[in-house]
């Protein structure tokens, strides 16, 4: 019997790249399929399971399926075929930055439609994978608001801040219905709302920007979760427990030099104006009081270990503060594309090698080292179980750590 059961069956989870956004000049991008792992995800699953993870981030690719309010799912079966065999439970990705092209995201339409899509895609998989379910409706409503909203990179290709906020509202109200739309099917599944956790100062000679990029670490980074939560705008629907699970997304470029005009600069390392992800996290933390993982987080090329190694501590120092974490988020568990170029960013568990158009998985041997360092720290698993959800994940144990190691924030953390 565990001491303080968490919510999930192991502390450290995974996931893979699943955007389906048209970007560009209205190309439709499926980056499961770049990735290649429509095509290895059995020897995807194994490896994670190997690894000791047993959740997965798995998008279902509403473009795709949604055939104008009709459905085929046919696509999801290797993926759930994959996970069932390797004992892997997935946060399924509902809408990953794409929707179907007849829509326009900002119609009363689009909040019923993504509606009506989470109600079948929750009667499709819950029967078909092992629960707990867990679903996120929509994966990070503020860059996608920013990127398709303001910047302009993918449809609706709006360049307008004024867009941005018209499109985070719209996003906002359908993943509220989203989550009603999957309770009526099943009422103990849990929801995982992710979004960047960010920081953004002024630049150095302009101390007429310090009011904007306060707003913009202080107000932007939450609104989102406030109206899923219900503190903003209520009239939507929002609550606690809509909101349920934090997913705070951890990134080097997370923490921002202000630019009035365009995406802004990530701060270099060694920047004195790098706050500690500790404190960003208890930011969160005090501001909901909700169940919270890092949803997304990895270092680039050589610097994987290292990374995990500072967000270990950042993270470790927080829960000794009494922030209830319950999981972190190693993503992706294969290397991704940039968006931009197409080069390969060296950001997974595992790089790829092209070898006659096969993309075959390559392990970070430094990475898995020190995963399996922490994993060793917590008294985690390093590989799963015949049955890895009997019990759920010991959090007592990753309390203990915390309080043993005596974790300190520090602001060169990344």
């Amino acid at each position: 019997m565990a001491l303080r059961p968490g919510i999930f069956p192991t502390f450290f989870l995974s996931g893979f790249e699943c955007s389906t956004f048209l970007w560009g000049e209205g190309v439709r991008r499926n980056l499961v399929a770049e990735t290649g792992h429509d095509r290895h995800a059995a020897d995807d699953y194994r490896q994670l399971s190997r690894l000791g993870i047993a959740v997965a981030r798995e998008g279902i690719p509403w473009p795709t399926v949604d055939k104008g309010g009709s459905y085929d799912f046919a696509h999801v079966d290797p993926f759930i075929d994959a996970m069932n065999a390797s004992k892997i439970i997935p946060i399924w990705d509902l809408c990953h930055y794409g929707y179907p092209d007849d829509l326009d995201p900002f119609s009363d339409e689009f909040v019923d439609r993504f509606a009506r899509y989470c109600r079948a895609a929750a009667e499709y998989v819950v029967p078909r994978v092992r629960g707990p379910h867990f679903f996120t409706p929509i994966n990070e409503i503020t860059f996608f608001s920013f990127c398709a909203g303001e910047w302009g990179w993918a449809a609706p290709y709006h360049c307008r801040r004024e867009d941005r906020m018209r499109l985070r509202l719209a996003l906002c109200r359908a993943a509220i219905a989203g989550v009603k739309a999957i309770r009526e099917v099943d009422p103990e599944a849990r929801m995982v709302h992710v979004d960047p956790l960010v920081r953004v100062v002024a630049p150095r000679d302009r101390p007429d920007q310090i009011d904007a990029a306060h707003h913009e670490t202080c107000v932007d980074t939450f609104m989102a979760w406030d109206i899923i939560a219900g503190r903003e705008h209520p009239e939507f629907g929002g609550a606690p427990e809509i909101l349920d699970i934090v997913g705070a997304n951890v990134y080097s470029f997370g923490q921002m030099e202000y630019r009035e005009h365009g995406p802004h600069a990530p701060l270099p390392p060694g920047d004195d104006r790098i706050a500690p992800l500790c404190d960003m996290l208890e930011m969160a933390w005090q501001r909901y009081h909700r169940p919270m993982i890092i949803g997304e987080t990895s270092g680039l090329g050589q610097g994987r270990g290292s990374w995990l190694h500072d967000v270990m501590q950042e993270s470790l120092a927080a829960v000794d503060r009494g922030i209830d974490l319950q999981g972190i988020c190693l993503f992706p568990a294969v290397d991704m594309p940039d968006w931009h170029t197409g080069e390969w960013v060296h950001n997974g568990i595992c790089d790829v090698c092209d070898e006659q158009g096969d993309l075959k998985r390559v392990p970070d041997q430094d990475y898995i080292a020190e995963l399996r360092r922490w994993q060793k720290e917590l008294n985690r698993v390093t590989e799963l179980d015949v049955d890895p959800f009997s019990d759920p994940v010991e959090l007592q144990d990753v309390i203990d750590a915390a309080k043993r190691l005596k974790m300190q924030p520090d602001k060169d953390w990344c």
